[in-house]
Parts: C-alpha cells; structure tokens; sequence
C-alpha cells in the first residue's frame, strides 16, 4: 500500500515535466461547432481533439484564462506571450480556400499580423468582443497608426459600413453617440450653490465629451452644452471638465 501511494505521488510530481508547449494559432478556426485544442493551438499533439468550447454562431469568445486552464488540464502549456485576455474562433474549414479560409488569398505578398473584422458590421453598430480578430493581412492593406489593441476597438461605434476581413483602421470607429439630432436631452447647470436642470432639443449628434447646441423650448434660445450619457449634458463650468473627462460624469 505504501509503495503504491510513494507510486502516486511520483507521477503526480513528474506530470508537469511532461506537459508540452504549444503555440497560439493566428486565425483560429473549426468547422463543426465544437472548439477542440488542435483548432486553438499549434503542437496540441494527442490532446487536439478534447473540446474546450462550442461555437453556435459565426464566433466563440473563449476567456484566455479559461483556454490555459483546458490547456494545462490536458498536459499542454500556453503561456500567453501577447498578454491577451480573450481569443476569438471563428466558423471556417481550417485547410479550405475561399471565404471560409481568407489567409489563402493573402500569401501573394508579405504579411503581417493585424486585427481585422470577423463579421461585415454595419454603420452605427458598436464593436463587441467577438467582432474583431487577429489575422495575417498583407502590409499594403495594414495602415500607419492602425489599432494594436483589442480594448481599443471594442465599444467603439462603426462610421460606414466595414467589411469581413478587413484590417481594422483608425478611420473606420468613432465613439458611440449618446445623444441624437433632435432628441430630447436633460441639461444640468451647476456652480457654486446653484444647480439647475432645464431639457431641450438636441441640434445634432453627440458622443460623451463632444460638445452639442441644446434647444431650450421654452426660451427660444441656444444653450451650448457638452453630452456626458445618454440623453444628458451639461452646461456652464461643468462643461470644460466634461470635454477632458466626460467618465466623471457617470
């Protein structure tokens, strides 16, 4: 008995010394629904078939915290070189061409890792997670300046239409608006011992720390305030702080 637990432990203190480094593949991709380690990483070895998430849409977004831990479970070790907090697999045959397999039609000239969009987007809609993915794109189509940061993008607003594949670039997002053309919007003045609240028409669109005319209906006359959320703004000496730092106004 004793032999066989010294046995044990043994193997329990040797099994990390087995375990196997493995590579993040740059466009993950599965073709069925269920994620397996092989269509995660390169060198999964006998454990790329264990499934570490199922897919029902066009994407899954996997926790990279979650990933290491499927990883280490089955004997490997990613160690997250590129610090990412999630990783996005998209639909796809992992060897095919045409739409599903885009990184075919970029091997004409040199490439370079990019963000890129997963989906077509529309115009207005706000970037989530799942909507942008890291990918091989050629150097001509990567633009100075272009985003390397995926918290970056996510939550920004889209200002045309942008489509699947495309290299992610500085111009294609804008802040998301919180305050529409002609919406009815709250308007706070607030100065030492007097705050006052009045609501007018907005004359035009706005993101938070942007600055918008506000109609008062009553009066008749202009009040130039900034957008600090969703149907409100403010006015006065409060302005200037909401332009630099429209957060604190949450």
């Amino acid at each position: 008995m004793i032999r066989a637990l010294i046995a044990a432990a043994a193997l329990l203190v040797a099994g990390p010394a087995f375990a196997s480094d493995v590579t993040l593949k740059a466009n993950p991709v599965d073709d069925d629904g269920q994620v397996t380690l092989g269509e995660v990483f390169d060198g999964a070895g006998s454990a790329a078939s264990v499934v570490v998430a199922r897919r029902v849409g066009p994407t899954v977004v996997i926790e990279a915290g979650t990933l290491q831990a499927s990883a280490r479970r089955a004997g490997l070790v990613w160690t997250n070189p590129q610090g990412l907090r999630r990783v996005v697999v998209r639909e796809g045959a992992p060897t095919g061409s045409g739409p599903a397999a885009p990184t075919s039609a970029r091997r004409a000239g040199p490439t370079v890792e990019a963000l890129t969009y997963a989906r077509s987007i529309a115009a207005g809609e706000v970037i989530q997670p799942e909507d942008v993915i890291w990918a091989p794109v050629q150097n001509h189509l990567v633009p100075a300046g272009a985003p390397q940061d995926v918290d970056a993008v996510v939550g920004m607003s889209a200002r045309r239409a942008l489509r699947s594949g495309a290299a992610v670039q500085p111009n294609d997002l804008t802040a998301p608006k919180v305050i529409s053309r002609n919406e009815m919007v709250t308007v706070t003045y607030t100065a030492p011992g007097v705050t006052l609240t009045v609501t007018g028409r907005a004359q035009r669109d706005a993101a938070r720390g942007q600055p918008v005319a506000i109609t008062n209906l009553q009066s008749g006359r202009t009040i130039d305030a900034v957008a600090v959320g969703p149907g409100r703004a403010v006015a006065g000496p409060a302005a200037q702080t909401a332009r630099t730092n429209p957060q604190a106004f949450q």
